[in-house]
């Protein structure tokens, strides 16, 4: 896929390598980078995430992006913790998010069937037509690795199930997110890495 050109910020989490192998399979360069002005530079941006809210805001913070992400206007795709960081504020440490959604996240809420946190594949089902989705059925299945989550709401795209529904996909203007790692996600997760990628501004 030729036209993309991916800033991945780094904001101190893991799993950045299997992010960076997904957009090469797609024909897509990236560059894991902490610097403003490659991040606003970049036609595409995504903020991946694997550990706590709390400390990754931190980063974002003392770095100074948290202003430079919240004012992008590019495609800007977050990815699981990257997701919840889009929130208002987070229930982990009662942490003040970006603010970019007037949403937060919550705990999920365990059951015998469905302990914390939700590691596996989970169906996830479109509540809403997007172009994140073509060529993706309703209903297929991806990979989630998480303890919070952001609940259904007026910019939810898709939801899965874990005790209760949950936000799997949202988009709000210019920011598209996924609580699953699209990345660790088979064909399904392939097909939506290139169709956020195929968002123009």
């Amino acid at each position: 896929m030729s036209g993309a050109d991916v800033a991945i910020v780094d904001s101190g989490g893991a799993n950045i390598a299997s992010l960076q192998y997904a957009l090469d399979r797609l024909g897509v360069g990236s560059t894991l980078t902490g610097d403003p002005r490659t991040i606003e530079s970049a036609s595409h941006v995504i903020l991946p995430g694997v550990g706590a809210a709390a400390e990754a805001m931190r980063r974002l913070s003392q770095s100074g992006l948290s202003k430079v992400i919240a004012d992008l206007r590019q495609p800007v795709l977050g990815i699981c913790l990257g997701m919840q960081l889009f929130a208002r504020f987070s229930e982990e440490e009662r942490t003040e998010c970006l603010g970019i959604v007037p949403d937060s996240a919550e705990k999920l809420r365990p059951s015998p069937q469905a302990p914390v946190p939700n590691i596996g594949w989970c169906r996830v089902r479109q509540s809403a037509t997007h172009k994140l989705f073509a060529g993706i059925d309703c209903g297929s299945y991806f990979y989630f690795v998480h303890s919070y989550a952001i609940g259904c709401g007026e910019h939810t795209l898709a939801t899965a199930d874990h005790a209760t529904p949950f936000t799997a996909v949202l988009a709000y203007k210019n920011f598209f997110a996924s609580q699953f790692h699209p990345e660790r996600s088979a064909a399904a997760g392939a097909k939506f890495l290139s169709n956020f990628l195929r968002i123009s501004s």
